[in-house]
């Protein structure tokens, strides 16, 4: 039997995982449950698929405490990120949230500096420039009328890192041992889970539940097609995709966030954000290009 996605398809698959991923955003904006709580059971619904999915295909979890370690805290860095990235979200809208959640290409890149004793290339150094003026652009008239602007910038932010924190942890699972996908993401939820039930009872005790089978629903899409489908889509078709290619279609997600948030949302984004949009994607495209090693 053929694959579902060949690398002739894998640009299609990527694109619309990311377009889904995206469409997730409109969930958050509209189901009154908290930030904290709504990360929560995104993954707690996830959690249960992949268990299931791990119990049917019969993928075990390797043996050793390091890889569960790291698989763990890297949950523990995506819940934290999917949090901050539903508070952005509520603050300033998915489109500009998400823009700001896709600059994790450059805490990874920091992180590379500052903990791998790794060089940022003139390319490097260039694309953080112009993403810094690009969300200069973004936020000045943000700021002038949006009295949570700080904050959705802030969370936005550092989210990115909490993304960029859970990959670099990801990447140590698979160091530490051979990981199976669905045993993998069954831990990254259930990090998630635990990491996100006490802010969930603290920041959203009045609104941590759905209160209606409408709001429930949606949860329950919201984890099952934005965390595994589209993530699925996403992971399955990176591996069969160049570096370059898959950063220009990565920026599909924050591009269909932008336009939902603008044209059915009915968000209202100036010129102004509209260039810094432009460039700050270009910068994070730019960022996510390998330099070249001489030969």
């Amino acid at each position: 039997m053929s694959p579902l996605i060949s690398p002739r398809s894998a640009p299609f698959g990527l694109i619309i995982g990311c377009i889904i991923f995206g469409l997730g955003s409109v969930i958050v904006a509209h189901v009154p449950v908290g930030a904290y709580a709504m990360a929560f059971w995104r993954l707690a619904v996830a959690g249960v698929i992949f268990w299931g999915l791990a119990r049917w295909f019969g993928q075990i979890f390797p043996a050793g405490g390091a890889a569960r370690r790291n698989a763990l805290a890297a949950g523990a860095f995506l819940g934290l990120d999917l949090a901050l990235w539903h508070e952005s979200i509520y603050a300033v809208g998915p489109g500009i949230s998400t823009l700001l959640n896709s600059l994790q290409i450059f805490w990874l890149t920091t992180i590379g500096v500052l903990c791998f004793r790794e060089r940022l290339s003139r390319l490097q150094s260039g694309s953080l420039l112009l993403a810094t003026l690009g969300v200069a652009m973004i936020s000045t008239p943000e700021f002038g009328h949006n009295g949570r602007a700080l904050w959705g910038f802030v969370s936005g932010i550092v989210s990115g890192l909490m993304l960029a924190l859970s990959m670099v942890f990801v990447r140590k699972t698979h160091h530490a041992a051979h990981t199976p996908i669905f045993p993998l993401m069954l831990h990254i939820s259930l990090g998630g889970t635990l990491v996100l039930l006490l802010p969930m009872f603290l920041f959203n005790g009045n609104n941590f539940l759905p209160t209606t089978f409408a709001q429930l629903g949606w949860i329950v899409v919201y984890g099952a097609v934005m965390q595994c489908l589209a993530w699925g889509l996403i992971a399955y078709s990176i591996p069969m995709l160049s570096l370059s290619l898959t950063g220009l279609l990565l920026l599909s997600e924050p591009v269909a966030a932008l336009l939902i948030d603008a044209f059915l949302l009915g968000k209202p984004i100036n010129a102004l954000q509209w260039t810094g949009a432009v460039l700050t994607m270009t910068a994070i495209y730019l960022g996510s290009l390998k330099p070249k090693t001489p030969s």
